[in-house]
């Protein structure tokens, strides 16, 4: 069994000692520019089009529970994709658990209104904020996937109402769910009243620019946006504006179009966006290696794994 390993942002040594050792017998090498020898399986992050091309790739492992970049490319270029593999994103693997505690953060910084108390400090000014009632901080998780879900349990437990928004039908105990299509009547009504809108979306052409004025102006006015899917949901400007004119009162950013944001951004300068370097969910090695070598071994085995994406719809 050859695998490949390709991440530009991974400590490239200690990834391929883990995965030989979880994957006994198997030869497994950092792919290298010009590297055109046959693969049974590539475990990457943003990996180039020359390494797709691989000969005798039966499965992609995408290190990462997006893959847009790996469909972008297909999309910009059809035939990226080897036609027969697999493209298998991580599930979970640590990553609900962080990106739990991210939100949770978020959203009781906004409910107890400590962002407005770290504006007064500069001022020395010592008011005190009621906070925000907790049976009317509805907060809405777009997005209830396999991280969505966990996440919208996690704020539920905080004692705010929670919503959850899917394409398709979920039931999740506790959370008002929703489904349809974005900018629909569903997606209205999942939108309507909300004081936290929490995104958690696949990045698909569907979803791009979703967060829009049209979307915020269907919140509560003074409402919070907190995005950890990816950067091109957001319409920039309309979220500068919302913030401008009062739709928003403050926004947490984890992703951005641009990464890393550059340093002449607009949004560096506006105190009511909390800016963070996509780190709401790491993805965490030994548990992404483990779920990885089990479902090779499952693959090698004639099985069927968990994980598979839909490369037409994009999640």
């Amino acid at each position: 069994m050859k695998v490949l390993f390709w991440s530009p942002q991974a400590d490239a040594s200690a990834w391929l000692h883990d995965l030989a050792r979880a994957l006994p017998g198997a030869d497994v090498r950092e792919w290298q520019p010009g590297d055109t020898a046959a693969a049974d399986f590539a475990v990457v992050w943003k990996p180039p089009r020359e390494l797709l091309a691989a000969r005798g790739l039966r499965a992609v492992f995408n290190l990462g529970a997006g893959v847009d970049a790996i469909l972008a490319q297909e999309r910009a270029q059809p035939g990226t994709l080897p036609r027969d593999a697999l493209l298998v994103r991580l599930e979970d693997s640590g990553m609900a658990a962080q990106m739990s505690e991210y939100v949770m953060h978020a959203v009781l910084r906004y409910q107890r209104r400590l962002d407005e108390y770290a504006l007064a400090q500069p001022a020395r000014a010592w008011d005190v904020l009621a906070p925000h009632p907790r049976a009317t901080f509805t907060v809405g998780v777009l997005g209830v996937g396999v991280l969505g879900a966990q996440v919208a349990r996690a704020v539920a437990s905080l004692g705010v109402p929670v919503r959850g928004f899917s394409r398709s039908i979920k039931h999740l105990d506790g959370i008002d769910t929703h489904a349809g299509e974005l900018h629909g009547p569903q997606f209205d009504r999942f939108l309507d009243g909300l004081k936290v809108l929490v995104n958690l979306l696949p990045a698909t052409p569907d979803t791009d620019d979703v967060l829009n004025a049209r979307t915020f102006g269907r919140l509560a006015r003074g409402a919070y946006l907190v995005n950890v899917a990816r950067g091109t949901h957001v319409v920039e400007q309309d979220l500068v504006d919302a913030l401008a004119n009062g739709t928003l009162a403050a926004a947490t950013l984890d992703v951005f179009r641009d990464e890393p944001l550059p340093g002449a951004h607009p949004f560096w300068r506006e105190p009511r966006i909390t800016i963070t370097p996509h780190v709401s969910a790491l993805t965490l090695r030994d548990e992404a290696i483990a779920q990885i070598a089990d479902k090779i071994a499952a693959l090698s085995r004639g099985e069927t794994v968990t994980g598979v994406v839909d490369v037409d719809r994009g999640y």
